[in-house]
């Protein structure tokens, strides 16, 4: 095995374990008196993760680093996902998660930029895209190294300000902004294709002149190789669309409407626990 072949299985193997805890951490916060929407922030679990553990240049000793590369969740909703990587990787403290939705915590239902790692508020849907294109901008005319990455959840693509933002970056020629997109087929109505079709996803992204990457989101190895290619020598921005599976590791939920929020019950944490658990004995 090659030196460069043995770099990128412990890392693999790193990021998997680590995106094994944040689920974990995940499911505990479904379990806290507010719930949270689990199936959005399981699905996004293992794009964060790669993105914090093996793409961003970030330092979390230092979250206002003038130099540092920006991620936007533009579908907020997953921020219990979002916390409990800051929590992996030093942003916070790993078992601030536990203070999730609670009285005086910082960990609210949607993320707020008083929270290191947090560059934008965000929650109301359409906007993280237009956030990350002026971010990109203003990186740019900084002169900045800084790189912009803003997640998406493919429902959301149905709001019209992200088709806005789509349009304006690929004139300005960012090819310091790229935009990930959840695709797990799912909204809070039902399938994404039956709400309003989004199909052919990616001709539309091209259409709009974006460098288009379609890949497996749970796929890790394909994530980081990924996102190592990039930027485009075009100079355009780039769209990842990552195939996803809502609710992702936790086969009680895998794949189903009733898991985009949930409070899970004591009896319905256990279910999900064992079977995550499970899941990643028989991975191993």
């Amino acid at each position: 095995m090659t030196g460069a072949k043995t770099a990128m299985t412990s890392l693999v193997a790193d990021l998997t374990e680590r995106a094994h805890r944040v689920r974990g951490r995940v499911l505990e916060m479904g379990a806290s008196s507010e719930g949270t929407h689990l199936g959005g922030s399981l699905s996004a679990t293992d794009l964060l993760t790669v993105l914090y553990g093996a793409v961003l240049r970030v330092r979390p000793e230092e979250p206002d680093w003038p130099d540092r590369d920006w991620l936007v969740l533009s579908k907020g909703h997953a921020a219990a996902a979002l916390y409990a990587v800051l929590g992996e990787f030093g942003f916070i403290p790993a078992d601030e998660y536990r203070t999730y939705a609670q009285p005086g915590s910082r960990l609210a239902g949607h993320p707020l930029r008083r929270l290191d790692g947090v560059e934008f508020p965000t929650g109301s849907l359409g906007h993280g895209l237009s956030l990350a294109t002026g971010a990109a901008i203003a990186a740019r005319r900084l002169r900045r190294p800084a790189r912009v990455f803003a997640v998406l959840g493919d429902g959301e693509l149905q709001e019209g300000s992200v088709w806005e933002a789509a349009m304006a970056a690929p004139h300005q020629r960012l090819d310091n902004l790229v935009a990930v997109v959840d695709r797990n087929g799912w909204q809070i109505t039902g399938r994404t294709e039956e709400t309003v079709s989004l199909e052919p996803l990616a001709d539309r992204w091209r259409s709009f002149g974006w460098a288009v990457v379609e890949v497996d989101g749970h796929d890790v190895e394909a994530l980081v190789t990924t996102f190592a290619s990039l930027p485009d020598p075009e100079g355009r921005p780039t769209v990842v669309l990552a195939a996803t599976v809502k609710g992702r590791g936790v086969p009680m939920l895998e794949g189903r409407k009733k898991c985009h929020y949930v409070k899970l019950t004591p009896q319905m944490y256990h279910r999900a626990s064992v079977g995550m658990r499970n899941r990643r004995e028989r991975q191993s």
